[in-house]
């Protein structure tokens, strides 16, 4: 999955923008490399613990844990950089009690998806550890995030950069955790067939974890991490209308579906009219200059970046190697298609047939918009 993640994260900006604008806005912020690498490693291991925390106590209490990562990265948006600062009680409590909400409904979603009554598995405690841990570490990696794009920092470059510390560390991980170069993944004739679905998997991924990193540059850490967290509806949306998993549910259950959307829902519209005052526009832009004093950047070039309206411009014209990094992608998908099988799950067609349109759809609404406002700046 990870390697189609590399994949993906080096194709859509070049598709956006071209290397060369990637390489100029990376040799104008050198020192957010860095920063960008260490962001893809915290991924890596917080992704690598949730595997150990769905495997001890089941995706129904790993999923909410790990999603209070959204109270993390309130706390360190507010703390690092100024965000809430300022803002009138009214913007605070919507902000906090919606992503409060937004956690208290992961739990409903996910406790509606049980089924029977196994208890709680031998191993509960290391797996509540591994879903905490890997809270902290999702809501720590968007530190990283914050810092780079008040320095003006592209979205698209940095996730150039994010994608190398990301599969390097997967790859240590793997070799180190996962016998070594004996692993499975690597000469198994069972996996090679499912590699196709693992890198289409990474790759749907990278289109939403992009469009995450435009939220977090233009809301911040606070707003922009419990909003995208309202992905578990989707989630939802396919287990139970593609894949049935709801079809023999109680009526406990199907009332905490229910209620954990209507909540869910709620909380978003929440954070979502917790538009920034005065006052706290005023603290993100202190924690701006902050940025640009200590790393001797222009203020005002910076303030254009950030505002999504780059002064100056950069060259955007493509070279032929941007051609070649995308037929590289198209030429690995395309292998991996060909001895891909068809998984062996019953799925529901014509639900699938919708929710695609549906995303699709959303897709190219929120891209448009985005493009429209700040051309992926």
């Amino acid at each position: 999955m990870v390697a189609g993640v590399f994949t993906a994260r080096w194709t859509f900006p070049t598709l956006l923008k071209g290397t060369r604008y990637v390489a100029a806005d990376l040799a104008a912020k050198k020192h957010l490399i860095v920063w960008a690498i260490l962001a893809g490693a915290l991924w890596a291991v917080a992704n690598t613990l949730t595997v150990f925390a769905v495997r001890d106590v089941g995706l129904a209490v790993a999923f909410p844990l790990w999603n209070a990562n959204a109270l993390f990265g309130i706390l360190w948006g507010r703390l690092l950089f100024g965000e809430l600062r300022g803002a009138t009680p009214s913007t605070i409590a919507r902000v906090t009690l919606g992503t409060i909400a937004i956690i208290l409904a992961a739990i409903l979603l996910g406790f509606s998806t049980t089924h029977g009554s196994a208890g709680i598995p031998h191993h509960a405690t290391q797996g509540i550890l591994a879903a905490l841990g890997a809270s902290l570490l999702w809501g720590t990696m968007y530190v990283p995030y914050r810092k780079a794009y008040i320095s003006g920092m592209n979205p698209l470059s940095f996730v150039t950069m994010f994608t190398i510390g990301e599969l390097v560390t997967m790859l240590t991980l793997v070799l180190t955790l996962d016998g070594g170069t004996h692993s499975a993944v690597f000469h198994s004739a069972l996996v090679r067939p499912l590699l196709f679905w693992l890198f289409l998997g990474g790759f749907v991924w990278v289109v939403g974890d992009l469009l995450q990193q435009f939220a977090t540059k233009y809301l911040g850490i606070g707003r922009g991490i419990p909003l995208s967290n309202t992905n578990q509806l989707w989630g939802l949306a396919w287990a139970a209308l593609v894949f049935g998993e709801l079809k023999n549910a109680s009526s406990s259950q199907r009332l905490m579906v229910i209620a954990g959307s209507l909540i869910m829902i709620l909380g978003a519209v929440a954070i979502s009219t917790a538009v920034a005052g005065q006052r706290e526009q005023t603290s993100t832009n202190d924690a701006l200059k902050r940025e640009c004093d200590r790393y001797s950047l222009s203020y005002y070039r910076v303030l254009g970046e950030y505002s999504g309206s780059e002064i100056g411009g950069r060259e955007q014209k493509r070279g032929w190697w941007d051609y070649l990094i995308v037929a590289v992608a198209v030429s690995i998908f395309s292998a991996l298609a060909w001895i891909a099988a068809p998984p062996a799950i019953v799925m529901n067609l014509h639900w699938v047939a919708v929710l695609g349109v549906l995303l699709v759809l959303t897709l190219v609404v929120c891209c448009w918009a985005l493009y429209k406002k700040t051309r992926f700046s």
